[in-house]
């Protein structure tokens, strides 16, 4: 094993008991800032009361106790044999289905190296709340509820981690699930130490790119920082998070949009504030949805999509090069400057819109309907996003350029709730 690369590290998974629950399906949930609350918050509480979203959204009056709440769930599930340990340490090879679509990669407990050496690379910059909050939980809990999405690029042959995988998913899974959205999940474990020296000798010379879950990896590097390793020098599984990594030279990726839902600024200021300020073109544009989103794709240059979620679309474009160069900064790369998060974030909101940076203030939704749908059902305004690219990801990330927040959705993502890792089983 080598300093320069990734280390996955076999740790004891804790699992539902499929007697214990309605079914798997019926306990597992989207990552936690997918959740749409609150209508998807109270789907997934009322699917089956061992729901996981009860430990990765706790709902109680204040975050103290939310935190304290998610960690008795998670001792008492424990205790009633709902969430069991395996019985010995493993590689998990998780596989996402739907249709055409095939997704395979590696669970494991990853050992956290230091920003610096550029094992890891983050694409976009975090919100310290956020951080806080996942970080109060996993310290409450003393668990990694559930799994970051990596991705690496390996010279797209099945030798090393993909053989192994390969290999793995010909015989017969721990568990295998549908889910509401129509995924199928499956899923292995690898315990022969031949395959896991093959998977380590091939992985130590790989890098990752975070694909979704940067709060996460922050809050892995806060919670290592924050736990040394013991008298005897044992190292601390703090050291270590839960990520799944997949190889996207063998199973590419999908990049979407994260749309932004303003709820204190209403389509009438926004508009009169755009005029006012003579900041961007804006025109109006026929619905239904999927048309405006069609023509905001057709759009050349940075360009958004406006709505109160009424069936009326406004585009706006061609921002002018006043606002930009007073905006944003000289300091980046052109790649980064041409961004439309970045002229969002810096342009639109900060300048034009005046939109506070809090959590309070703006929404950050991954679907396009969810989106225009909370403007609608709640009150604000949805802004409408395009991808990024994800060779504009990985380049930026490579030069050590982070992108404004909640620039991009990488999937499929794992489901929650198929396998945790909790730090007194975890052997790493």
């Amino acid at each position: 094993m080598t300093a320069e690369g990734l280390r996955l590290t076999p740790f004891r998974g804790l699992r539902y008991a499929p007697e214990r629950v309605s079914s798997l399906a019926a306990v597992t949930s989207p990552p936690y800032d997918v959740v749409v609350r609150p209508d998807g918050l109270r789907h997934l509480e009322t699917a089956d009361p061992y729901n996981i979203v009860r430990l990765i959204l706790p709902q109680a009056a204040d975050p103290a106790t939310r935190h304290r709440q998610a960690a008795e769930t998670l001792r008492r599930w424990r205790t009633d044999g709902v969430l069991a340990p395996d019985p010995e340490p493993a590689l998990y090879v998780y596989e996402q289905r739907k249709g055409e679509l095939l997704q395979r990669g590696l669970i494991g407990a990853l050992s956290l190296s230091p920003p610096e050496d550029g094992i890891v690379l983050p694409h976009e910059e975090v919100i310290a709340e956020v951080v806080e909050d996942r970080a109060a939980l996993m310290r409450e809990t003393a668990a990694n509820p559930e799994p970051l999405l990596l991705s690496y690029r390996s010279r797209g042959t099945a030798t090393g981690a993909t053989a192994v995988i390969e290999r793995t998913t010909r015989g017969t899974p721990l568990m295998e699930t549908t889910t509401e959205d129509g995924f199928s999940h499956r899923l292995w474990a690898v315990t022969d130490p031949a395959e896991l020296a093959e998977v380590d000798a091939d992985l130590s010379h790989q890098r990752a790119l975070i694909a979704d879950g940067h709060h996460r990896w922050a809050t892995y590097l806060r919670l290592r920082a924050e736990h040394s390793a013991d008298a005897r020098g044992v190292s601390s599984p703090w050291n270590y998070g839960l990520v799944l990594l997949v190889d996207t030279a063998r199973y590419p990726l999908q990049v979407r949009a994260i749309h932004r839902v303003l709820p204190r600024l209403t389509l009438r200021q926004a508009l009169e504030m755009l005029d006012m300020t003579d900041s961007f073109r804006v025109r109006p544009v026929e619905g239904p949805l999927s048309r405006a989103m069609e023509e905001l794709e057709r759009t050349p240059g940075n360009a958004f999509l406006i709505t109160e979620g009424d069936g009326a679309f406004h585009l706006l474009d061609r921002p002018s090069s006043r606002l930009l160069d007073l905006t944003i900064p000289e300091d980046r790369p052109e790649t980064w400057r041409r961004l439309d998060a970045t002229v969002l974030h810096s342009a639109l909101l900060d300048e034009v819109w005046k939109i506070p940076d809090h959590p309070s203030e703006i929404g950050y939704i991954h679907h396009t309907e969810a989106a225009v749908e909370q403007a609608a059902h709640h009150g604000g305004v949805a802004v409408l996003l395009r991808p990024v690219l994800e060779d504009t990801v990985r380049s930026l990330a490579e030069q050590g350029v982070t992108m404004p927040r909640k620039s991009t959705s990488f999937g499929p993502k794992p489901a929650t709730g198929l396998v945790l890792r909790t730090v007194d089983t975890d052997a790493a």
